[in-house]
């Protein structure tokens, strides 16, 4: 199998071409992205480790480029944001090229732009792609469907996450969080999709490690795509804590400050700047809760899935393991087209993988009942 890597040389990307290069199945790894001599560091690092190691320059804006350098792969693994400028140019140059396709994408706004705009023509080619196969989204997906599972219908779904500001992840990932805090965003309810304003939702939620935290709706793809691929739950919303500094990004997203994408880039590059400065060698550590609500044998069930961990880890080796089931076809789907991690990926084998790689999931807050 032969894998590349779209932004392989940045902190996610570099994670799933680790994991990558080590397993079984996999030939070559191909770490693609603008900073060659970035590429070329990791490839130094990862030589001899198993698979075979290729570095090419990439430009996401250079479609024909693009697409001859996806070419001739078996998988385009995908770690290249800010996705809501990227990912539709990112999935249009792989169905071109022919060549199954996976992202951490976790923009709500793509997310559904590429399912509406490239679904028929990703068929009709037989490409299959799945977006948002991160950590969230992506294993909170996966999540959901594990423990859907065991019920008969599934009436609500809660994801909440907390990410301190240390987190790592780089430029593209601060973009990332500044876009999600901005103007409407989707959540579903009463069976419908609705758009809030970003941040107007504050709850507290209880994680593992860290107890009691503030968290506010932001623009994650969870409740535009879960509702889409299973149909019949009646409420779907998306949460995020952001640590300290939190309260101030809330005030300035009520007051519209992300929405202008030059306020975003220049925000991005002071925060990033402080980041580097004060933080220490290791980004801080999250946590995921994943709450479903639902029915079983005519009684209302709840059941929760939490964990923590690093974004670098959980997210590069979550797109790592969906790389691997989707070169070696192990998905709920024969039919090319793009989905969601929930639609096409067997929750339990996908847990197993990543607990093989150290990544584990507990049903308890206490972290004392593992999934796997």
């Amino acid at each position: 199998m032969k894998v590349i890597v779209l932004g392989g040389a940045g902190d996610m990307g570099s994670r799933a071409a680790e994991d990558l290069v080590a397993s079984e199945g996999v030939t070559q790894v191909t770490i693609a992205d603008r900073n060659v001599e970035a590429a070329q560091e990791i490839a130094k690092k990862l030589e001899g480790k198993g698979a075979d190691l290729v570095i090419k320059e990439i430009d996401a804006n250079d479609h024909e480029a693009l697409v001859e350098a996806i070419r001739g792969h078996d998988v385009a693994a995908s770690a290249l944001g800010p996705f809501y400028i990227f990912e539709a140019k990112l999935v249009r140059a792989a169905i071109e090229a022919g060549v199954d396709y996976c992202s951490i994408c976790d923009d709500w706004d793509p997310a559904e732009q590429v399912i509406d705009n490239y679904s028929e023509e990703a068929k009709k080619k037989g490409v299959t792609v799945i977006i948002g196969l991160g950590t969230s989204p992506g294993l909170s997906n996966v999540s959901v469907c594990h423990l859907t599972r065991q019920m008969d219908k599934v009436r609500k779904v809660d994801v909440a996450v907390y990410l301190p500001l240390d987190m790592g992840g780089g430029p593209a990932a601060l973009q990332h969080g500044l876009h999600i805090m901005s103007g409407n965003v989707p959540a579903w309810r009463d069976g419908k999709r609705v758009m809030v304003r970003a941040c107007s939702d504050k709850r507290v939620v209880e994680f593992p490690k860290f107890g009691k935290k503030k968290v506010w709706n932001m623009g994650h793809s969870e409740p535009a795509t879960i509702p889409r691929f299973m149909p019949g739950v009646e409420e779907v919303n998306f949460h995020m804590g952001l640590g300290l500094g939190a309260n101030l990004g809330v005030y300035m997203s009520k007051l519209g400050f992300f929405e202008k994408e030059s306020r975003v880039d220049t925000l991005t590059r002071v925060i990033y700047s402080l980041d580097k400065l004060i933080s220490g060698s290791e980004p801080d550590m999250g946590a995921v809760r994943v709450d479903v609500w639902g029915e079983k044998d005519g009684k209302e069930v709840h059941r929760m899935l939490c964990g923590t961990g690093q974004m670098r880890e959980g997210t590069g080796l979550s797109l790592s393991v969906g790389a691997l089931m989707l070169g070696k076809k192990q998905i709920l789907t024969e039919e090319g087209g793009v989905y969601a991690p929930e639609a096409c990926l067997e929750p339990h084998n996908f847990l197993v993988y990543l607990n093989e790689r150290g990544l584990q999931g507990f049903e308890d807050i206490e972290m004392t009942k593992p999934v796997i």
